[in-house]
């Protein structure tokens, strides 16, 4: 991320998108967050992510779609602005197509999300895509996630993720969710996914 005024607008996102190296061991794989330069680093932190027991309460939002949910970014460009409107100058630069965001209220044609440090701004709504994607615990820098075969702690596991990886999420039963991430497929704890609710199902 580079902070930035009114005239130059930081960027924000999980722009790392390319395999650096892949190291296959057998079953085995690790994913590497591909490099990035000075303009374009990005940085996730916990201390905006919670966990709970259950997911939000949701109230329906002027479209009639719920409120808060999830859903992804329909470009690899994104301005956020600080208000509901053109008019309102861009606070930042989304550089990822595919990242999950959470809408928490609705204007019009504008959707006011939240990325997973927290940061809150308005995109208008064609920019948004109800594909369901996750990020990999972004919370857990440096560390990896076990993407598994099966949904249960001691199944084989597929590959090792890095933390802030995305992935397109299959389905989830509320503990586990199936997700598919550069062709591999498998399971991840649902806990370990930014860009789900706790306990949510989806497509069972």
């Amino acid at each position: 991320m580079i902070a930035g005024n009114d005239k130059q607008p930081r960027l924000r996102g999980i722009i790392a998108v390319s395999i650096g190296a892949v190291i296959i061991a057998g079953a085995s794989a690790w994913f590497f967050m591909g490099g990035s330069n000075d303009a374009t680093a990005q940085r996730l932190t916990t201390q905006t992510i919670t966990t709970s027991a259950k997911a939000p309460l949701q109230t329906r939002g002027p479209s009639g779609l719920p409120l808060p949910r999830f859903v992804s970014l329909k470009r690899d460009r994104v301005n956020v602005r600080k208000g509901p409107s053109n008019e309102h100058k861009v606070a930042w630069v989304f550089q990822r197509k595919g990242l999950p965001v959470e809408i928490v209220a609705e204007f019009e044609h504008w959707r006011r999300v939240r990325d997973s440090d927290g940061e809150e701004g308005w995109v208008y709504h064609s920019l948004l895509a109800g594909r369901r994607t996750a990020a990999v615990a972004p919370w857990r820098k440096g560390k990896a996630v076990k993407l598994l075969a099966k949904p249960r702690v001691d199944s084989n596991i597929v590959a090792n993720i890095n933390a802030g990886v995305i992935g397109n999420i299959n389905s989830c039963d509320g503990k586990w969710c199936k997700i598919n991430i550069r062709g591999y497929r498998g399971f991840v704890n649902q806990s370990m996914l930014w860009g789900v609710y706790p306990q949510e199902t989806i497509g069972n």
